[in-house]
């Protein structure tokens, strides 16, 4: 089985190749000397050892031409190599004009990032690939260092002024972000992740308000669980089947069971059917149909997604609605349809509060973006 362990991370930014360069140039010369040195200390401590034969009579006080050398040679590696990381460090510290601003908070023990649109992370930063980006940043109580190992770049991060620090991605993936500078008992903890995106993903993350995907409607989501996990359309179709009976235009629809008294359907009975379906058997059909009120019982299945369910049972057309030709085929994935209208709040109780901090350790919670996560469920 081969290693994997790498000697530096990725070159992921426009810093990455100068800074690596100028590393290991320097380290390269470092052992270089090192090693001279000790070949030097070994070849004399062998050839004048105690007891050897070589020449002693006329030992050498003083060589002009070798004191030039070894003063001339380290001052001119040391210009050569001031010059160069002097011109790394003035370029690194000299964010360009055209700079997408970031605004970094960090705290004990999370980074909180907003962009200019309002957009919020916890221990994440999207930033957009071949496009120049600063980060200003601030502490609210301790000093921090912002690190990006990938990116070569790091900055510190201090409680009552602002510091700032920019780069320009080179390659998309997803890169280690941690503080570098001892900041309490959960230090270790206050790490993330970097997102370098294509900037017409980073356009369309942003615009979707920090989603990878458009947010979801109620009905959207329950129309993933009919058609995905649960396969309900395996034997609900737009017809009925000997399977199963439609579910198009069931809400106040008059529904006739076997084993029960008629009624008009509406939510209760949508939910009833789907946690306990023998309880009230239609007309013509067996107990073919599996009961969810263990999975529910057992967390498989939530509250929520009978919710989403519902709404998308409810999409597929009703009494209330308009009549029209074609109302009972109205089945088509509603991702199909126009994205006009869509809740566009669906999906923030499942995203991450921004505002919110740590309030642990060790078993409890700890990090910000954990209890934002378990806040949200």
């Amino acid at each position: 089985m081969p290693f994997n362990f790498p000697l530096s991370p990725p070159a992921a930014s426009s810093f990455a190749g100068p800074y690596d360069a100028l590393f290991y140039t320097l380290t390269g010369m470092s052992v270089f000397f090192t090693l001279l040195v000790v070949a030097g200390i070994v070849f004399f401590t062998v050839r004048y050892r105690q007891g050897s034969k070589a020449d002693r009579s006329r030992p050498v006080y003083e060589d002009l031409r070798l004191e030039l050398t070894l003063l001339g040679i380290p001052t001119i590696l040391g210009l050569i190599f001031f010059y160069f990381g002097a011109t790394q460090y003035m370029q690194m510290r000299t964010p360009p004009k055209d700079a997408t601003d970031i605004f970094i908070v960090g705290k004990q023990w999370m980074w909180h990032a907003q962009h200019p649109n309002g957009v919020r992370e916890n221990n994440e930063l999207h930033v957009p690939v071949g496009r120049n980006v600063r980060l200003t940043m601030i502490s609210q109580d301790v000093i921090h260092a912002f690190f990006i190992p990938a990116f070569r770049t790091q900055m510190m991060v201090v409680p009552g002024r602002y510091t700032t620090m920019w780069f320009r991605p080179t390659q998309a993936g997803e890169y280690h972000l941690f503080c570098n500078m001892y900041c309490g008992t959960q230090h270790s903890e206050m790490g993330g992740k970097v997102v370098a995106m294509e900037p017409r993903e980073y356009a369309a993350w942003l615009e979707n308000g920090g989603e990878s995907l458009p947010p979801m409607t109620m009905a959207q989501r329950g129309e993933k669980l009919y058609n995905g996990r649960l396969a309900c359309n395996n034997c609900h179709g737009v017809q009925d089947n000997p399977r199963g009976p439609s579910l198009a235009d069931l809400i106040g629809k008059k529904r006739t069971f076997g084993n029960a008294p008629a009624q008009i359907a509406d939510e209760e009975y949508i939910r009833e059917s789907i946690l306990r379906p023998y309880n009230k058997l239609t007309s013509g059909y067996g107990q073919d149909m599996p009961a969810y009120e263990s999975q529910l019982i057992d967390g498989k299945l939530t509250e929520e997604n009978i919710l989403e369910l519902i709404a998308y049972i409810k999409s597929m057309g009703g009494a209330a609605k308009a009549p029209t030709a074609d109302r009972g085929l109205n089945l088509r994935p509603l991702s199909a349809t126009s994205n006009q209208g869509l809740a566009a709040n669906a999906m923030s109780a499942s995203r991450p509060n921004s505002d919110t901090t740590p309030t642990g350790h060790g078993h409890d919670l700890a990090v910000g973006a954990i209890p934002a996560e378990e806040h949200s469920r």
